[in-house]
């Protein structure tokens, strides 16, 4: 099939492995001093390595490659990163899940569910209501399945801190991606989020942003991403005060 994927240009890469952690899906690795793509069924095409190349090696081009493969990188993520070389400020890793994770490896980006929230009931004495990770916008896997038929809740990534009762009132019984509206890369918000919507189907969208008018760009970005994925799915807003308030 033709489709878009990672490519390393060899001659510019210099092996600092700055592109390793930020794949989620472990398709990069470093080999006789050089990035490599590990294979093209571990890579979605979305390019979260791309920022991460000091030298510009990397670049989304378009080919003939084999399907995006989510059970192939289940597997490769479970057995240990390669190594790295020593850079300044890395901290190496240890134990997660039972298996070592080599130092630069990102276990935390792979994606888990810890049940249903609906099956939680109402949030009570404080416990948590998350019930998925990763939840940061650019590593959530858009065919996570975990998304498929659930209530969605998109969160400007200030509003758990402002609002106290964030998971009584909005996480409880959803799934959520969150994402800064001002900081991010627009453009790449609402792709994302079209790819979520489109590839994960959950059933609704809840929008919750602070009050101050930079925010109001992620709910552009989601109803410009239901728009382009072509599902009719319902949106709805809330915005928060930057006193701790709901505005609405």
């Amino acid at each position: 099939m033709f489709r878009k994927i990672v490519e390393i240009d060899e001659a510019r890469c210099d092996g600092c492995g700055e592109c390793i952690p930020s794949c989620a899906e472990g398709a990069i690795e470093l080999r006789a001093g050089k990035a490599r793509l590990v294979s093209d069924a571990l890579c979605d095409g979305l390019g979260a390595c791309l920022g991460e190349c000091p030298r510009g090696a990397i670049r989304v081009s378009e080919r003939e490659a084999g399907a995006f493969d989510e059970q192939a990188v289940s597997l490769h993520l479970g057995r240990a990163r390669p190594e790295l070389p020593p850079s300044p400020g890395r901290v190496s890793l240890s134990v997660i899940q039972g298996g070592p994770v080599a130092e630069g490896g990102c276990p935390g980006t792979r994606s888990r569910a810890f049940g249903d929230p609906r099956d939680r009931g109402p949030a009570a004495g404080g416990a948590s209501q998350l019930s998925h990770w990763p939840v940061q916008l650019e590593l959530v896997q858009p065919r996570a399945p975990w998304l498929e038929g659930a209530d969605l809740l998109v969160a400007a990534d200030c509003v758990p801190f402002a609002y106290a009762d964030f998971h009584r009132d909005f996480l409880s019984g959803r799934r959520v991606v969150v994402g800064c509206p001002k900081l991010d890369d627009a453009d790449g918000q609402v792709a994302r989020l079209a790819e979520i919507l489109r590839e994960g189907a959950p059933r609704s969208v809840t929008v919750v942003r602070m009050e101050v008018p930079c925010c109001a760009a992620i709910t552009r970005a989601v109803r410009d991403a239901v728009r382009l994925s072509g599902r009719a799915i319902p949106c709805v807003e809330s915005t928060i005060g930057v006193r701790g308030d709901r505005l609405s």
